[in-house]
Protein backbone atom coordinates (compact mmCIF):
# COMPACT_ATOMS: atom_id res chain seq x y z
CA UNK A 1 0.00 0.00 0.00
CA UNK A 2 1.14 3.52 -1.00
CA UNK A 3 0.66 5.70 1.97
CA UNK A 4 1.52 9.87 2.20
CA UNK A 5 1.99 11.30 5.81
CA UNK A 6 2.34 14.24 6.52
CA UNK A 7 3.75 16.04 10.33
CA UNK A 8 3.19 19.46 10.80
CA UNK A 9 4.90 20.75 13.88
CA UNK A 10 5.77 23.90 15.40
CA UNK A 11 8.73 24.66 13.02
CA UNK A 12 8.97 22.23 10.39
CA UNK A 13 6.47 20.56 8.12
CA UNK A 14 7.04 16.97 6.64
CA UNK A 15 6.13 14.65 3.92
CA UNK A 16 6.22 10.94 3.82
CA UNK A 17 5.50 8.81 0.87
CA UNK A 18 6.17 5.30 1.35
CA UNK A 19 5.16 1.71 0.91
CA UNK A 20 4.32 -0.25 3.92
CA UNK A 21 4.32 -4.01 3.76
CA UNK A 22 2.78 -6.36 6.29
CA UNK A 23 0.47 -4.30 8.08
CA UNK A 24 -2.47 -7.11 7.41
CA UNK A 25 -0.08 -9.86 8.57
CA UNK A 26 -2.23 -10.44 11.58
CA UNK A 27 -5.08 -7.57 13.58
CA UNK A 28 -5.09 -9.06 16.73
CA UNK A 29 -8.59 -8.43 18.84
CA UNK A 30 -7.56 -5.96 21.04
CA UNK A 31 -6.80 -3.66 18.26
CA UNK A 32 -10.37 -2.79 17.62
CA UNK A 33 -10.16 -0.74 20.87
CA UNK A 34 -9.70 2.82 20.34
CA UNK A 35 -5.58 4.06 20.30
CA UNK A 36 -6.84 6.14 23.13
CA UNK A 37 -7.62 3.16 25.45
CA UNK A 38 -4.35 1.73 27.34
CA UNK A 39 -5.01 -1.87 25.27
CA UNK A 40 -5.50 -0.33 21.81
CA UNK A 41 -2.65 1.80 22.40
CA UNK A 42 0.05 -1.31 22.96
CA UNK A 43 -1.69 -3.36 20.40
CA UNK A 44 -2.20 -0.97 17.91
CA UNK A 45 1.71 0.05 18.50
CA UNK A 46 2.71 -3.74 18.32
CA UNK A 47 0.54 -4.19 15.17
CA UNK A 48 2.83 -0.99 13.60
CA UNK A 49 5.75 -2.64 14.80
CA UNK A 50 5.56 -5.68 12.06
CA UNK A 51 5.02 -3.63 9.12
CA UNK A 52 7.70 -2.54 7.28
CA UNK A 53 8.33 1.25 5.14
CA UNK A 54 10.19 1.68 2.38
CA UNK A 55 10.71 4.95 1.40
CA UNK A 56 9.43 6.86 -1.84
CA UNK A 57 10.03 10.57 -0.78
CA UNK A 58 10.79 12.11 2.30
CA UNK A 59 11.00 15.79 2.81
CA UNK A 60 11.22 18.91 5.03
CA UNK A 61 9.68 22.38 4.87
CA UNK A 62 10.79 24.67 7.71
CA UNK A 63 7.57 26.89 7.65
CA UNK A 64 7.74 28.12 11.65
CA UNK A 65 3.75 27.49 11.81
CA UNK A 66 4.58 28.32 15.39
CA UNK A 67 5.98 31.38 15.50
CA UNK A 68 5.03 34.17 17.51
CA UNK A 69 2.27 31.51 18.84
CA UNK A 70 2.89 31.42 22.51
CA UNK A 71 2.42 35.45 22.63
CA UNK A 72 -0.56 35.74 20.50
CA UNK A 73 -2.42 33.18 20.79
CA UNK A 74 -2.91 32.59 16.58
CA UNK A 75 -1.25 31.86 13.26
CA UNK A 76 0.47 34.80 11.80
CA UNK A 77 -0.40 35.49 8.26
CA UNK A 78 2.99 34.83 7.05
CA UNK A 79 2.88 31.62 9.13
CA UNK A 80 -0.12 30.06 7.38
CA UNK A 81 1.02 31.61 4.15
CA UNK A 82 4.54 29.54 4.12
CA UNK A 83 2.52 26.56 5.47
CA UNK A 84 -0.09 26.51 2.29
CA UNK A 85 2.94 26.95 0.00
CA UNK A 86 4.45 24.22 1.30
CA UNK A 87 1.07 21.60 1.53
CA UNK A 88 0.63 22.77 -2.28
CA UNK A 89 3.91 21.24 -2.77
CA UNK A 90 3.07 17.74 -1.05
CA UNK A 91 -0.06 17.65 -2.77
CA UNK A 92 1.45 17.51 -6.35
CA UNK A 93 3.78 15.64 -5.07
CA UNK A 94 1.26 12.61 -3.80
CA UNK A 95 -0.31 13.36 -7.16
CA UNK A 96 2.46 12.27 -9.10
CA UNK A 97 3.07 9.29 -6.95
CA UNK A 98 -0.11 7.74 -7.16
CA UNK A 99 -0.79 8.05 -4.14
CA UNK A 100 -3.74 5.40 -2.04
CA UNK A 101 -4.15 6.74 1.52
CA UNK A 102 -2.96 10.35 3.18
CA UNK A 103 -3.08 11.44 6.95
CA UNK A 104 -1.97 15.02 7.39
CA UNK A 105 -1.50 15.16 11.37
CA UNK A 106 -1.24 18.43 13.49
CA UNK A 107 0.62 18.81 16.50
CA UNK A 108 1.81 21.19 19.34
CA UNK A 109 1.43 24.59 17.97
CA UNK A 110 -2.21 23.70 16.28
CA UNK A 111 -3.60 22.36 19.57
CA UNK A 112 -4.90 25.92 21.43
CA UNK A 113 -5.09 28.53 18.33
CA UNK A 114 -7.46 30.65 17.63
CA UNK A 115 -8.06 30.55 14.07
CA UNK A 116 -7.40 27.26 14.00
CA UNK A 117 -10.21 26.96 11.49
CA UNK A 118 -8.60 28.65 8.89
CA UNK A 119 -5.59 26.31 9.19
CA UNK A 120 -8.24 23.14 8.68
CA UNK A 121 -9.69 24.87 5.65
CA UNK A 122 -6.78 25.51 4.39
CA UNK A 123 -5.64 22.31 4.34
CA UNK A 124 -8.63 20.75 3.43
CA UNK A 125 -8.83 22.59 0.37
CA UNK A 126 -5.59 21.65 -0.85
CA UNK A 127 -5.39 18.28 -0.10
CA UNK A 128 -8.89 16.60 0.26
CA UNK A 129 -8.39 15.60 3.69
CA UNK A 130 -8.96 16.65 7.09
CA UNK A 131 -5.48 17.37 9.58
CA UNK A 132 -6.08 15.95 12.45
CA UNK A 133 -5.09 18.10 15.64
CA UNK A 134 -4.16 14.56 18.01
CA UNK A 135 -3.48 14.30 21.73
CA UNK A 136 -0.43 14.52 22.97
CA UNK A 137 -0.74 10.85 23.97
CA UNK A 138 -1.46 9.90 20.16
CA UNK A 139 1.49 11.69 19.11
CA UNK A 140 3.52 10.21 21.74
CA UNK A 141 3.08 6.92 20.79
CA UNK A 142 3.18 6.75 16.56
CA UNK A 143 6.68 9.05 17.99
CA UNK A 144 7.64 5.27 19.69
CA UNK A 145 6.81 3.57 16.77
CA UNK A 146 8.79 5.34 14.50
CA UNK A 147 11.84 5.73 16.53
CA UNK A 148 12.21 2.06 18.05
CA UNK A 149 12.44 0.89 14.98
CA UNK A 150 15.84 0.94 14.62
CA UNK A 151 16.61 -1.51 17.46
CA UNK A 152 17.11 -5.08 17.57
CA UNK A 153 14.78 -5.34 20.52
CA UNK A 154 15.92 -6.75 23.46
CA UNK A 155 12.71 -7.47 25.12
CA UNK A 156 14.78 -7.12 28.57
CA UNK A 157 15.42 -3.09 27.86
CA UNK A 158 13.34 -0.59 28.44
CA UNK A 159 13.44 2.20 26.18
CA UNK A 160 12.86 5.64 26.67
CA UNK A 161 11.81 8.06 23.27
CA UNK A 162 12.24 11.68 23.20
CA UNK A 163 10.95 13.81 20.74
CA UNK A 164 11.97 17.14 21.15
CA UNK A 165 10.02 19.40 18.51
CA UNK A 166 9.27 23.28 18.16
CA UNK A 167 6.49 23.84 20.73
CA UNK A 168 6.10 20.33 22.52
CA UNK A 169 8.39 17.67 23.60
CA UNK A 170 7.47 13.91 23.97
CA UNK A 171 8.26 11.48 26.19
CA UNK A 172 7.39 8.08 25.32
CA UNK A 173 8.94 4.59 27.81
CA UNK A 174 8.21 0.97 26.78
CA UNK A 175 9.08 -2.28 25.65
CA UNK A 176 9.46 -4.51 22.75
CA UNK A 177 5.39 -5.47 23.91
CA UNK A 178 4.84 -1.33 22.92
CA UNK A 179 4.58 1.95 24.88
CA UNK A 180 3.62 1.75 28.91
CA UNK A 181 3.74 5.36 29.62
CA UNK A 182 4.10 8.85 27.59
CA UNK A 183 3.24 12.18 28.31
CA UNK A 184 3.88 15.83 26.31
CA UNK A 185 5.32 18.92 27.76
CA UNK A 186 4.81 22.10 26.09
CA UNK A 187 8.49 22.71 26.04
CA UNK A 188 10.17 22.81 22.24
CA UNK A 189 12.99 24.62 20.48
CA UNK A 190 10.85 27.54 19.14
CA UNK A 191 8.81 28.26 22.12
CA UNK A 192 12.09 28.24 24.73
CA UNK A 193 13.53 30.41 22.02
CA UNK A 194 10.57 33.11 21.80
CA UNK A 195 10.25 32.78 26.04
CA UNK A 196 14.24 32.88 26.91
CA UNK A 197 16.78 32.75 24.82
CA UNK A 198 16.36 36.68 22.90
CA UNK A 199 20.13 37.52 22.51
CA UNK A 200 22.76 36.61 20.33
CA UNK A 201 24.74 34.73 22.38
CA UNK A 202 21.79 34.15 24.86
CA UNK A 203 23.18 35.36 28.30
CA UNK A 204 23.36 33.79 31.36
CA UNK A 205 20.40 34.32 32.68
CA UNK A 206 18.49 33.50 30.13
CA UNK A 207 20.12 29.58 29.90
CA UNK A 208 19.53 29.87 33.69
CA UNK A 209 15.85 30.44 33.34
CA UNK A 210 15.46 27.54 30.27
CA UNK A 211 17.55 25.10 32.25
CA UNK A 212 14.92 26.08 35.23
CA UNK A 213 11.80 25.20 33.40
CA UNK A 214 13.51 22.28 31.54
CA UNK A 215 13.94 21.42 34.62
CA UNK A 216 10.24 21.46 36.39
CA UNK A 217 8.85 19.84 33.04
CA UNK A 218 11.12 17.02 33.48
CA UNK A 219 9.95 16.41 37.67
CA UNK A 220 6.40 16.54 35.97
CA UNK A 221 7.62 13.99 33.87
CA UNK A 222 8.93 12.01 36.42
CA UNK A 223 6.06 11.84 38.23
CA UNK A 224 3.67 10.29 35.85
CA UNK A 225 6.56 7.95 34.21
CA UNK A 226 9.39 5.79 35.87
CA UNK A 227 12.41 7.29 34.11
CA UNK A 228 14.55 5.13 36.81
CA UNK A 229 13.64 2.14 34.67
CA UNK A 230 15.45 3.41 31.35
CA UNK A 231 17.72 1.48 29.80
CA UNK A 232 18.43 3.15 26.46
CA UNK A 233 17.17 6.66 25.39
CA UNK A 234 16.53 7.47 22.22
CA UNK A 235 16.03 11.16 20.47
CA UNK A 236 14.15 11.97 17.81
CA UNK A 237 13.50 15.26 15.41
CA UNK A 238 15.41 18.19 14.02
CA UNK A 239 17.08 19.59 17.28
CA UNK A 240 18.35 16.06 18.31
CA UNK A 241 19.68 14.90 14.85
CA UNK A 242 21.32 18.32 14.83
CA UNK A 243 23.07 17.88 17.88
CA UNK A 244 24.20 14.19 16.67
CA UNK A 245 25.59 15.80 13.56
CA UNK A 246 27.52 18.63 15.38
CA UNK A 247 29.17 15.80 18.18
CA UNK A 248 29.56 13.41 15.01
CA UNK A 249 31.84 16.52 13.67
CA UNK A 250 30.04 16.06 9.89
CA UNK A 251 30.52 18.17 6.83
CA UNK A 252 27.24 18.03 6.14
CA UNK A 253 24.22 16.95 7.04
CA UNK A 254 24.25 13.04 6.30
CA UNK A 255 20.95 11.57 7.69
CA UNK A 256 22.89 7.44 6.94
CA UNK A 257 25.70 8.71 9.86
CA UNK A 258 23.21 10.05 11.82
CA UNK A 259 20.17 7.57 11.84
CA UNK A 260 21.39 5.21 14.61
CA UNK A 261 24.52 6.80 15.84
CA UNK A 262 25.13 6.01 19.60
CA UNK A 263 27.30 8.92 21.35
CA UNK A 264 28.57 9.08 24.79
CA UNK A 265 26.75 12.08 27.03
CA UNK A 266 30.13 13.64 27.57
CA UNK A 267 30.62 14.37 24.10
CA UNK A 268 26.90 15.49 23.55
CA UNK A 269 27.38 18.14 26.34
CA UNK A 270 30.29 19.43 24.07
CA UNK A 271 28.21 19.68 21.66
CA UNK A 272 25.16 21.39 23.19
CA UNK A 273 27.69 23.43 24.96
CA UNK A 274 28.90 25.15 21.77
CA UNK A 275 25.89 25.47 20.04
CA UNK A 276 23.70 27.27 23.08
CA UNK A 277 26.70 29.73 23.24
CA UNK A 278 27.59 30.71 19.38
CA UNK A 279 26.08 33.29 17.95
CA UNK A 280 24.24 32.79 15.48
CA UNK A 281 26.71 34.08 12.45
CA UNK A 282 28.83 31.05 13.58
CA UNK A 283 25.96 28.63 13.71
CA UNK A 284 24.92 29.85 10.00
CA UNK A 285 28.45 28.71 9.24
CA UNK A 286 28.27 24.81 10.36
CA UNK A 287 27.91 23.06 7.65
CA UNK A 288 25.19 20.71 8.38
CA UNK A 289 22.65 23.16 10.18
CA UNK A 290 19.70 24.08 8.58
CA UNK A 291 18.89 27.40 7.63
CA UNK A 292 15.50 27.12 9.48
CA UNK A 293 17.27 25.92 12.98
CA UNK A 294 19.54 28.46 13.00
CA UNK A 295 17.67 30.49 15.20
CA UNK A 296 16.10 28.25 17.79
CA UNK A 297 18.89 25.51 17.93
CA UNK A 298 19.88 26.66 21.31
CA UNK A 299 17.26 26.68 22.96
CA UNK A 300 16.46 23.12 21.70
CA UNK A 301 20.15 21.79 22.17
CA UNK A 302 20.23 23.19 25.90
CA UNK A 303 16.60 21.31 26.33
CA UNK A 304 18.21 17.91 25.13
CA UNK A 305 21.65 18.41 27.40
CA UNK A 306 19.65 19.25 30.28
CA UNK A 307 16.99 16.18 29.58
CA UNK A 308 19.84 13.65 29.50
CA UNK A 309 21.54 14.91 32.34
CA UNK A 310 18.11 14.55 34.34
CA UNK A 311 17.92 10.63 32.65
CA UNK A 312 21.75 9.86 33.60
CA UNK A 313 20.88 11.05 37.33
CA UNK A 314 17.82 9.30 37.90
CA UNK A 315 19.31 5.82 36.34
CA UNK A 316 22.28 6.28 38.70
CA UNK A 317 24.51 6.82 35.90
CA UNK A 318 23.25 3.50 33.98
CA UNK A 319 22.44 5.56 30.68
CA UNK A 320 25.45 6.91 29.53
CA UNK A 321 24.90 7.51 25.55
CA UNK A 322 22.05 8.18 23.62
CA UNK A 323 20.94 6.76 20.43
CA UNK A 324 19.49 9.27 17.81
CA UNK A 325 16.49 8.15 15.38
CA UNK A 326 15.80 9.70 11.38
CA UNK A 327 12.64 8.23 12.07
CA UNK A 328 10.28 9.04 13.99
CA UNK A 329 6.59 10.21 14.08
CA UNK A 330 6.66 10.92 10.77
CA UNK A 331 6.73 7.08 9.77
CA UNK A 332 4.66 6.61 12.64
CA UNK A 333 1.78 8.24 10.73
CA UNK A 334 2.68 6.40 7.82
CA UNK A 335 2.28 3.28 9.44
CA UNK A 336 -0.50 4.05 11.11
CA UNK A 337 -2.36 4.22 7.79
CA UNK A 338 -1.89 1.25 6.55
CA UNK A 339 -2.65 -0.36 9.91
CA UNK A 340 -6.14 1.40 10.39
CA UNK A 341 -6.57 -0.40 6.42
CA UNK A 342 -5.85 -3.61 7.36
CA UNK A 343 -8.61 -3.37 10.65
CA UNK A 344 -10.81 -1.89 8.31
CA UNK A 345 -10.57 -4.85 5.89
CA UNK A 346 -10.52 -7.06 8.76
CA UNK A 347 -14.24 -5.71 10.21
CA UNK A 348 -15.73 -6.06 6.61
CA UNK A 349 -13.87 -9.61 6.21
Amino acid sequence: MRVAAIDCGTNSIRLLIADVEGAGDSVPDEAEQPVGTDTGERSAVAQMHRSRLTDVVRQMTVVRLGEGVDETGEFSAGALERTFAAVDSYAALIRRHKVEAVRFVATSATRDVKNRAAFVEGVRDRLGVEPEVIRGSEEAGLSFVGASSLLDWDPDRTVLVVDLGGGSTEFVLGTSRGMEHAISTDMGCVRFTERHMRTDPPQETETSMASFETLSFLEDVGQVMPLDETDVIIGVAGTVTTVTAHALNLEDYDPDLIHGAEVGLDRIHQSVDQLVHSTRDQRAQMPFMHPGRVDVIGAGALIWGTILDYVNKVTKGRVTTTLTSEHDILDGIALSIATGAARETAHQD
